[in-house]
């Protein structure tokens, strides 16, 4: 039948080639983009885990960086007792050469003074803090560090008890044998303490490292996961597109030949 009012065969073509122009525009997308995913009607679902991954991203990189912070106070709060270290040890050894005989109260009394000015640097390092925040507390205390992107994991770092190493020290003397004597105990009491609070610091700087790791490595999988579900596979959608083209230029060559079809109407009637 040849009919002039309808030309199911130009109408078929061009649905084809229009559908043909929709799937080449869709891979032009992907592949300008480097997404698999440009808009919601690409894939709902999975755009809706892409965000809630992407997000979640964020977040490990955040949390990466507050145990970042977290490890450099530490790391600051190690140094202040490295400091108080020798400072001890300099008092130690300034009580030591207190009970030499051959020293006469005048040099006795030269020892004091520096032992003095010693125990006041250590009490200066009592106050110091991190970005406001105290590295020492009286009695000790604990800070709590986020280490997971939802919160749920914590590790607590102490701020150590300087203030009582001080106050042991701070009032000894050490113009007398006895006194000298007394005060060599009670310093070597006060650097076993410090070298249980450092031990406790390096202890902790370990476990953030190791949390740092992890965190690293949960980024890592969540990127990949994400970079399955939004990231366009480069060769497969090359194809497309490469398929795209041959489709659309036989897609406009068939509606030129379905228009022309109607012509064969005009042979008849002339």
């Amino acid at each position: 039948m040849i009919s002039i009012n309808t030309n199911s065969a130009s109408s078929i073509a061009a649905l084809n080639l229009g559908n043909t122009n929709t799937r080449l525009q869709s891979s032009l997308n992907r592949l300008s983009s480097g997404l698999r995913i440009n808009s919601s009607l690409d894939d709902a679902g999975g755009l809706a885990v892409s965000m809630k991954m992407s997000s979640a991203i964020r977040r490990t990189d955040a949390a990466s960086a507050n145990v970042g912070n977290a490890l450099s106070l530490l790391q600051t709060q190690d140094g202040v007792l490295k400091t108080a270290d020798k400072v001890l040890t300099r008092m130690s050894e300034l009580a030591t050469l207190a009970l030499d005989v051959t020293k006469t109260t005048s040099d006795l009394s030269l020892y004091q003074d520096e032992f003095d000015v010693l125990a006041e640097q250590l009490n200066s390092m009592t106050t110091q803090q991190f970005n406001g925040i105290d590295l020492f507390e009286a009695g000790g205390g604990t800070l709590t560090v986020r280490t997971s992107e939802d919160g749920s994991q914590t590790v607590n770092i102490t701020t150590s008890d300087l203030d009582s190493i001080y106050s042991d020290v701070n009032p000894l003397s050490i113009t007398s044998n006895t006194g000298a004597a007394a005060a060599i105990s009670t310093i070597t009491s006060a650097i076993e303490t410090l070298a249980a609070q450092r031990a406790t610091n390096g202890s902790e700087q370990s476990r953030l490292s190791f949390a740092s790791d992890m965190l690293a490595v949960n980024k890592t999988n969540l990127e990949a996961a994400n970079s399955r579900i939004i990231d366009v596979d480069v060769a497969k959608e090359s194809s497309e597109l490469a398929k795209a083209n041959i489709l659309q230029q036989a897609g406009t060559a068939m509606l030129a030949q379905a228009n022309q079809t109607t012509q064969s109407v005009l042979r008849l009637l002339l």
